[in-house]
């Protein structure tokens, strides 16, 4: 988690001043986007705290979409005045609706391979292929988290560029929608962050070594405070390493996957929800465009 805690600052949700007069349908979005500036501070991500995220997006983005139903709203996005800032936003949200889906399959992968873990646990002592169940998840997570970096990049790129659109020369009502819009998208990017810092969770052969030589009591102070896939890296490694057959530890294993696939598929629905969400938003952004 150390290798995003610098960078955890660039993806934060600012609270925005919208004029006084400002459309009802822009006060909601800000309403919105302050409930979730809570989760700029956010510790160590949970399963919890995500499905809790998500659902602010995607109540998030249907604010947006009413917003975009408004005449004055389609009025002021004409991409004849404004192509820079339409084609930017157009882009902008395709882009993420690509990074969505993405955590969204990830998250798929994980739970079956959470499931494949479960099932092999449960069979007999001494069954062997129950080490190579676990050496298959522990070569998966090494290449998620090489896919992460590679998601982190790109919300990055998206980010900078609807950030670098100028506001000027914008009339009143376009300079708020667009403003809204704007922070809207740090929120997404926000909120995914917070989820790629989830699933990049230590695997490195450093990370289990210091937990395995750690005391009892410390390894259950760690296992507090990592995530439900840290721990679960953990117990898994120390099955590999004291045989996967010991009975308690075996045990334990299993009810760590099983809370583990809960929280998995907790993620995977709230990604389903607001992934439909955002769908809809771009429809919506697009049937603006073609009415001009």
């Amino acid at each position: 988690m150390a290798s995003f805690s610098k960078s955890k600052s660039q993806y934060h949700v600012r609270s925005i001043s919208l004029p006084c007069r400002s459309h009802p349908s822009t006060v909601r979005i800000e309403e919105e986007l302050n409930k979730l500036k809570s989760w700029e501070a956010s510790p160590t991500p949970n399963g919890e705290r995500i499905c809790d995220a998500l659902s602010g997006l995607e109540e998030l983005y249907m604010c947006v979409d009413d917003l975009l139903k408004l005449n004055l709203t389609q009025q002021a996005l004409s991409p004849h005045q404004h192509e820079e800032w339409v084609n930017g936003l157009l882009d902008g949200s395709l882009r993420l609706i690509d990074v969505c889906g993405i955590l969204r399959d990830l998250t798929s992968q994980i739970k079956e391979h959470v499931r494949d873990l479960q099932s092999s646990l449960r069979r007999r002592k001494g069954d062997s292929s129950t080490e190579i169940v676990i050496a298959k998840y522990i070569s998966f997570r090494k290449t998620m988290k090489k896919d992460v970096k590679k998601l982190i990049a790109t919300v990055k790129q998206i980010e900078k560029r609807i950030g670098g659109l100028s506001l000027l020369g914008l009339d009143h009502h376009m300079s708020s929608v667009i403003r809204v819009l704007r922070e809207v998208v740090v929120a997404t990017t926000s909120i995914f962050h917070l989820l790629l810092s989830f699933m990049s969770s230590p695997t490195t052969r450093s990370f289990v070594s210091r937990l395995l030589h750690t005391t009892t009591a410390a390894c259950e102070d760690q296992r507090v405070n990592a995530t439900e896939l840290e721990s679960t890296d953990f117990l898994l490694h120390t099955l590999l390493k004291c045989g996967s057959s010991e009975g308690e530890k075996k045990q334990i294993a299993q009810n760590r996957l099983a809370y583990l696939e809960m929280s998995i598929e907790a993620i995977e629905n709230c990604l389903e929800s607001s992934f439909r969400c955002m769908i809809r938003t771009r429809a919506s952004l697009l049937n603006v465009v073609s009415l001009q």
